[in-house]
């Protein structure tokens, strides 16, 4: 397979107002190789299990995983490759509909902010608080003098978290027009998945192109160094595993967790 690249570095959404989704090929790998790729995937499945023990041992802090993508981008998928060696009493999956119940009478940020993993634990996040500036705006749910404010407010809050030990990573799985027809498609002619089609999808790919035009606008505005964005090629879901577990990896790494003492001198413990 080879070395792999700097995957953080490179998926890393920077360039600011300069940066477009229209430059990313959804089927590119970064000169990453297919060959190999499942074993490179198992070693990253195994060290995460590691980096997620000293997480839980520590308890100190936390990790927040945000997954977004237009409908088919594979966030189901990512969680059940990616996470499958973690322990899952230390993880929680939170996905996120259309408000409901107390969610309607409260600020949009309420249930996203009660759903944040608590230190010791990793939490990922099924869509997330930027449905209310991707859907939201599309369908103008809310005057754009209120969705336009969001941005700012969801840098804050996201700040807010880093401050208070929250980690916060951010996936978009990227996917391309004719791959997200291909997987619906397969989806229709699988009886074991028809069931996660409905025709509202359909009518959702009529608004592609101002999906992605909202995608663009969170991509430039929230992709911060507290909270990062990073845009994972997709069309090839090796890859889109690959890169997201590297990602992972690089991020908890980066925390320099530390196993805690014990808490008190126990040499002269004895056992007959």
């Amino acid at each position: 397979m080879g070395k792999m690249p700097h995957l953080a570095h490179e998926l890393a959404v920077t360039g600011g107002a300069r940066f477009k989704l229209a430059n990313i090929d959804p089927a590119g790998t970064h000169g990453v190789e297919k060959d190999g790729s499942e074993e490179r995937l198992e070693k990253n499945c195994k060290r995460l299990s590691v980096l997620q023990y000293q997480l839980y041992a520590e308890s100190q802090r936390a990790l927040l995983v945000v997954l977004q993508g237009i409908d088919a981008g594979g966030k189901d998928g990512t969680i059940s490759h990616v996470m499958t060696g973690m322990n899952p009493q230390g993880v929680t999956v939170t996905p996120f509909k259309v408000p409901e119940g107390a969610e309607t009478r409260h600020d949009y940020l309420w249930r996203v902010h009660n759903a944040v993993p608590e230190y010791g634990k990793i939490g990922i996040f099924n869509r997330s608080h930027y449905e209310d500036v991707l859907v939201v705006r599309v369908h103008n749910l809310v005057p754009q003098a209120v969705w336009s404010k969001r941005y700012q407010q969801i840098n804050d809050f996201e700040r807010m978290l880093s401050e208070n030990r929250v980690h916060v990573v951010k996936f978009l799985l990227y996917i391309g027009k004719e791959e997200q027809a291909k997987r619906f498609r397969a989806r229709l002619d699988d009886k074991t998945k028809s069931w996660k089609f409905s025709e509202a999808d359909v009518k959702e790919r009529g608004y592609w192109d101002q999906y992605i035009e909202a995608y663009n606008d969170a991509l430039r505005k929230c992709s911060t160094p507290q909270a990062p964005w990073y845009v994972i090629p997709a069309n090839k879901k090796w890859f889109r595993n690959l890169a997201v577990s590297e990602i992972l990896i690089h991020t908890l790494e980066g925390m320099k967790m530390k196993f805690p003492k014990a808490p008190a001198d126990l040499s002269h413990i004895q056992f007959e």
